[in-house]
């Protein structure tokens, strides 16, 4: 399984344009230089290896058409989705809808995110990871983890 640590700066070319950090490429290792790129959760895209987004859709594709919420998430979800590939420079080009959405212009912040990786404006993330606390990342931190590691008991009425 692919898994991703770091965070790395990089700058969007021209073209729309950039660089994979050799950092994530070595994390990559011998697995396939195609990835699916998505809008993400927040104003930023998520960059999946082709070894990732591959159960997601397969899971996403198993979902009950005749429900309208699996409808509306598949749109939403899906909607942009689009594969790109590594050039022989090392670079991933970005889609032009999907810069747009994320308001990537130049500097960005590719950040992991498990098995994929979001790429943030610099600026945005910035903001976005300043905005919280260290007593509010503790209690966030608290909250998530507590839920984890003891998942509510389900009475099934037994």
């Amino acid at each position: 399984m692919i898994s991703f640590l770091g965070e790395y700066e990089s700058t969007i070319d021209t073209k729309g344009r950039f660089l994979l950090p050799a950092a994530f490429k070595k994390q990559l290792g011998d697995v396939s230089t195609q990835f699916v790129i998505n809008r993400g959760f927040e104003k930023c895209l998520t960059l999946y290896p082709q070894q990732s987004w591959e159960p997601i859709f397969t899971n996403i594709s198993q979902l009950n058409d005749f429900d309208p919420k699996v409808r509306a998430f598949r749109r939403y979800f899906l909607n942009g989705a689009t594969p790109v590939e590594l050039d022989t420079a090392g670079r991933l080009l970005l889609p032009k809808n999907l810069l747009s959405h994320a308001a990537l212009e130049k500097d960005i912040v590719l950040v992991s995110a498990l098995n994929k990786i979001e790429i943030w404006d610099k600026k945005a993330y910035d903001q976005f990871f300043n905005s919280m606390t260290d007593e509010g990342f503790s209690d966030l931190a608290n909250e998530v983890m507590n839920r984890s590691l003891n998942p509510p008991k389900r009475d099934f009425g037994l």
